[in-house]
């Protein structure tokens, strides 16, 4: 199930891009993936509850939302994920998209802008303070952090493949992967808390350190693109950290994506 916390305009290409996803978890398991809108284009609110979660067993949250807007999750809606994730055999995956030019340093958001190279894409643009307000309510210590560029693969239009933490990886989420799709400006998940428990980092991607940036000039040549946050406590289920993009075929795809989708589909 995905819930989509988005913008109202350009949502039909992206509802678009999504299909081929919900049609493959629909052949693989046999269920449908309905999509929900928090807010839709006409203002209605669909809260995070039952209505949604009852029956759900794995939901998608993607913050698409300009941070401008002021979306927060109410205390009632962190709760209810809360009690969803109660449940075993139940998975949240979190998909905060990326905060680009969020210093006061005009110079440094020039920097940025130059790095991810997308002219549409003005010198700050910030996403994802739903779904940042319902990590943070749910005490994760992870933030979306940028917008970087991958490098890509010698020769080819791929991502560089990625490095992955297969020791880690003890549920094989990514059994099979090697890369996922290409974006211009995907968001690093940084890790906040010095406890390598609470947080495993699965997978980063290599950065196209030919374009100068912030993160890069900090030493950095990676960044985090996929993140696990196993049950804990009375937390049954398991919480993923992945980009929207990740999940449609706008920016592309291939035998390697799809098997992360059927990893996502099928773990338990």
């Amino acid at each position: 199930m995905q819930f989509q916390q988005g913008i109202a305009g350009g949502l039909e290409l992206f509802f678009r891009a999504w299909m081929p996803f919900q049609r493959f978890v629909k052949e693989v398991t046999a269920h449908a993936v309905p999509m929900f809108q928090r807010i839709d284009q006409a203002g209605f609110k669909l809260p995070l509850d039952e209505r949604v979660l009852a029956d759900a067993d794995t939901l998608l949250v993607f913050g698409l939302d300009h941070n401008v807007t002021g979306q927060i999750a109410t205390a009632e809606e962190v709760e209810a994920v809360r009690g969803f994730l109660r449940r075993e055999g139940t998975c949240l995956v979190l998909g905060p998209h990326h905060d680009v030019g969020a210093s006061d340093d005009l110079e440094a958001r020039n920097v940025e802008y130059q790095h991810h190279g997308d002219a549409l894409v003005p010198r700050q643009q910030q996403f994802g303070l739903y779904t940042r307000s319902l990590i943070q309510g749910l005490g994760i210590p992870v933030e979306n952090r940028y917008g970087l560029r991958p490098a890509r693969a010698a020769g080819s239009q791929k991502p560089a493949p990625l490095s992955v933490a297969r020791d880690l990886d003890t549920k094989g989420w990514l059994a099979g992967v090697s890369n996922l799709n290409f974006h211009m400006h995907l968001p690093h998940y940084a890790v906040t808390t010095d406890d390598a428990r609470a947080v495993r980092v699965l997978a980063k991607q290599p950065i196209d350190t030919s374009r100068p940036h912030p993160f890069v000039q900090a030493g950095n040549q990676e960044f985090n693109t996929f993140l696990w946050v196993p049950p804990s406590g009375d937390r049954a289920g398991d919480v993923l950290f992945a980009d929207s993009t990740v999940f449609n075929t706008l920016f592309g795809g291939d035998e390697s994506l799809e098997r992360f989708w059927r990893n996502l589909a099928t773990t338990k």
